[in-house]
């Protein structure tokens, strides 16, 4: 005669695998999260390599192509779509599935990735965010990526000539340090690339020229380097009062309490946040005309005139 588990067996087995599944459960969340971190800093390491290979074409300047291209689009479903240089696809209200500018910068280091997949950061995977009730979204109608990653524009500059008379406003927006790698005091820590905390700000920076005007036909683009304009993407805070605290906000931090960096070097890490603030000057290091008050929340930070910081911030390529 067999001998059946009693109930109290039965009970004690269900409370070891649930003790098991408690312990373990973490541990795979954790061992996710890790290999996403990985995945990111792989991904950076190879856009990051192609935009070294493009300087290489390309007398050690930063790509910033204004263009529309036939048959462009990131989003292969939309290449099918006809092109039509002075209307859909390349201008007037858009959609631009075919525009290559810095909404869709990926375009500019395609033809060295022959890959569009490691444009998607694992962080958040592939989302098609839609600004408002009047914009596309992105992904399924432009053929651009806004989540993901974000390149940092101060440094390799943008350009909008494509269908645009000679002395347009804002034709030539330039880096503030020429758009030349060379230029760059320190390559290594210099930040090119990075996860895009919020899916519509593309680490734009300000642009004017040296009189302070922000519509001449050339600007001159500095970084958005600001603690404090940044605090509210990674603190716990209170937007009203424009107070944050020291807690991290985990919902907007893609790998707990870490960030990936891509460097002008096309080296690529993780990089806690705290560590990314302390490499940001404070408003008080970094004197401007005006800023936001609470971070990138409304309103628009300008500048009259050329930012002065008070001593070198590599991360930013301040020297």
């Amino acid at each position: 005669m067999k001998r059946a588990f009693t109930l109290i067996e039965l009970l004690v087995v269900i409370a070891i695998i649930a003790i098991l599944a408690a312990i373990l459960f973490p541990v795979f969340a954790q061992a996710k999260v890790a290999a996403k971190k990985t995945q990111s800093i792989s991904n950076q390491k190879q856009i990051g390599t192609a935009i070294i290979l493009y300087m290489g074409d390309h007398d050690d300047i930063y790509p910033r192509n204004d263009d529309c291209t036939a048959n462009s689009a990131l989003n292969p479903a939309l290449n099918a779509l006809p092109f039509n240089p002075t209307g859909a696809g390349c201008t007037g209200a858009g959609p631009f599935y075919y525009r290559m500018n810095h909404y869709s910068w990926h375009k500019w280091i395609k033809p060295y990735t022959k890959n569009v997949d490691m444009f998607w950061s694992p962080a958040f995977g592939k989302v098609d965010p839609k600004p408002s009730a009047t914009s596309p979204n992105q992904w399924s109608q432009n053929g651009q990526i806004y989540y993901s990653y974000a390149i940092n524009l101060a440094l390799t500059g943008a350009l909008d000539t494509y269908n645009r008379a000679p002395g347009s406003a804002r034709r030539f927006r330039d880096s503030f340090l020429g758009g030349s790698q060379n230029a760059i005091p320190d390559v290594s820590s210099a930040m090119v690339l990075t996860e895009l905390v919020n899916p519509w700000v593309n680490y734009t920076p300000q642009f004017l020229d040296s009189a302070g005007n922000s519509a001449a036909e050339t600007m001159v683009g500095y970084p958005v380097a600001i603690r404090e304009m940044w605090l509210p993407y990674f603190k716990k805070g209170d937007a009203t009062s424009c107070t944050y605290g020291t807690d991290n906000d985990n919902s907007k931090i893609p790998f707990a309490n870490n960030v990936i960096i891509g460097r002008a070097d096309s080296s690529a890490k993780a990089m806690s946040v705290d560590a990314f603030l302390a490499a940001t000057p404070s408003a008080a290091e970094y004197s401007v005309s005006s800023r936001w008050a609470c971070g990138f929340t409304g309103g628009s930070w300008t500048l009259n005139a050329k930012p002065v910081w008070t001593k070198a911030w590599p991360m930013w390529a301040l020297e």
